[in-house]
Order: C-alpha cells, then structure tokens, then sequence
C-alpha cells in the first residue's frame, strides 16, 4: 500500500513516496548495487579504458578511409574510367530502317526462295507463290522455314493483309512467324500474324502477341491492304546438358515502329491447347505459317536477319 506524503510519519531521514510513485522493488535494488559494485572496481575502469582507446581508434581509421577516398577522387581522371578496347565492328545502315544493313542476310528479296524450304520436308524445295516482289502464302503446300539456322538474332519482315480480306477472330489473315522452328507442322515459338485492324479476338492471339503468352502493349496496326512490319530482337533459351532450362527465351518485338513486347519471357514453345513447355533444342530455322483460315492469303516482302553472338 502507498502512504501519502502527507500521512507518511516514518522516522526523519526516510524516502517518502507520493501517491503517483511507487518504492523500487528489491530486485531493481539489488542491481542497482551490483552496478555499482562493478564500476567502482579497476576491471571496469580497465575495461572503460579499453572501450575509449578502441573508439578513438575506429574513428582514426575511418577518418584516414575518407581522407584516402577524398584524395583518390581528387586525383582521378576522366580516362579512368574510359574503355577503348574491343571495338564494335562496323556495319552499314540501310538508306532507311527497313533496308537490310550491311551485315544482315537476306532471306528474300522479292526473286526467289533459294533460302526456304518446305517446313514438312526440309529436302523439299519451298512453293510458296513468288511475284512482283513479295511472296504470298499457299495454303495448299503448308509452311515454309529457312534453309540456315539460328540462335539469337534481329530479324525484319513486312506482310500485308489482302484488301479484300474476309472473316472474323482468328479467320481473318492468320499466319505465324515462329521465331525457333522446333519441327514440322507448327512446333515452335510464334508471334501472331493476323488482321487486328478493328478485328476483335482473345488478346493473346492479336497481332504483335507471342501467341497465347503474351499481351501486346499496344495495337498499331494499318489497315488491310497497307503494309505492316515486324522488327524482332530473340534470345535463344539455353538448355542444361539434362535438358533442364538454364535460361528462357526472351523476345522484344516492334510492329510498325511501335514497341508491343519489351524483353518478353517465354514459358516454353507456342501450344494452341494446354500450357507451354520447353523442349531442348540449339538452333532452329525461322518458319513462316501457312494458316488453314479461308480468308484470302497474305504476303511477305523484305525479310532479312542479323546473327548475333
């Protein structure tokens, strides 16, 4: 119980406590003299002695740290920090960006197929229908894939949409570009050809999307008949000797300028049913789909691909 100051009659010399205070409790008391018992005896003057040495030296040494630091920055140049070696190699631009720099191959060029094949028989020559400088899908004879193969690469390609196209969704000009052939028919990676040119369908099936995985960022699509263009940079995946991934596919696709897939990591190749997978492969050709939609077939012009190590 807590005696009020005014009733406390304890004898002269005792701590009173008011009502708003309490005696400390005997364990507090306890350490307290132990306290003070410890700072009284040499050890803790030692051991003071020790912390205050060792505090003035920390501080000497960090003090001489930013004294060095300062005069580093002090002395340094910009050279230091310049690097001139290796080179980049040079390369000719194109007279526009479509154009095919200096060190691109050219994988059409309004002639011919020399550098196609027929994607279901890779001994059999390409038939797709080549005029006027552009070469338009047959249907009839299935997709077509490059002769060479690659791993990482930038890649530029123009198609058109018939004017006269007909459908709706996925039936109206639909094609693929597979960025990694894997196999016959459509085994691959693909990024959606199709007219989405006031052309509703699933988001990830437009154009610019890395079929069913990605979303495109935006819609800049021409109308049909006009001209559009894929600008493509791919990032090979690179399998473990088990065939595990060590690191995924990536891929940042422009059309018509406009940026629609910034670095996209894919899950594995292309499926139309069921979830993407990878598959261990190393270089693959770059396949172009034959759609079986019964709108009119499309066209392709200037396509050419930079290697890059």
């Amino acid at each position: 119980m807590i005696v009020p100051q005014s009733a406390n009659r304890s004898a002269p010399g005792a701590i009173r406590y008011t009502a708003t205070q309490s005696p400390p409790r005997p364990r507090i008391q306890v350490l307290r003299c132990m306290l003070l018992l410890i700072m009284r005896s040499p050890m803790w003057k030692l051991f003071a002695l020790k912390l205050f040495v060792s505090l003035i030296l920390v501080s000497m040494i960090l003090g001489a740290m930013a004294v060095s630091l300062r005069a580093q920055q002090s002395t340094a140049k910009p050279e230091d920090t310049e690097v001139w070696q290796p080179e980049p190699k040079v390369v000719t631009p194109g007279a526009t960006c479509a154009a095919p720099p200096s060190d691109a191959i050219i994988l059409f060029d309004g002639k011919n197929l020399d550098e196609w094949v027929s994607a279901q028989d890779r001994s059999a020559p390409a038939k797709w229908i080549v005029a006027n400088g552009v070469v338009t899908v047959n249907k009839t004879v299935g997709n077509i894939e490059t002769k060479r193969t690659f791993k990482n690469y930038q890649f530029h390609v123009e198609w058109r949409i018939p004017e006269n196209v007909t459908g709706s969704g996925q039936l109206r000009g639909n094609s693929g570009l597979f960025l990694a052939s894997t196999g016959p028919e459509d085994a691959g990676y693909e990024l959606q050809i199709l007219d989405s040119y006031n052309n509703k369908t699933y988001v990830n099936g437009m154009a610019g999307s890395l079929y069913k995985q990605s979303i495109p960022l935006a819609n800049p699509m021409r109308k049909p008949g006009d001209w559009q263009a894929y600008d493509v940079v791919w990032t090979a995946p690179v399998f473990n000797a088990d065939g595990s991934v060590k690191s995924p596919a990536y891929a940042t696709v422009l059309l018509n300028g406009v940026l629609v897939d910034n670095h996209f990591e894919l899950k594995g190749e292309t499926l139309y049913i069921g979830q993407p997978v990878y598959k261990k492969f190393d270089r693959a050709p770059i396949k172009l789909q034959a759609h079986g939609d019964p709108s009119p077939s499309i066209s392709f012009r200037n396509i050419w691909v930079r290697e890059l190590n």
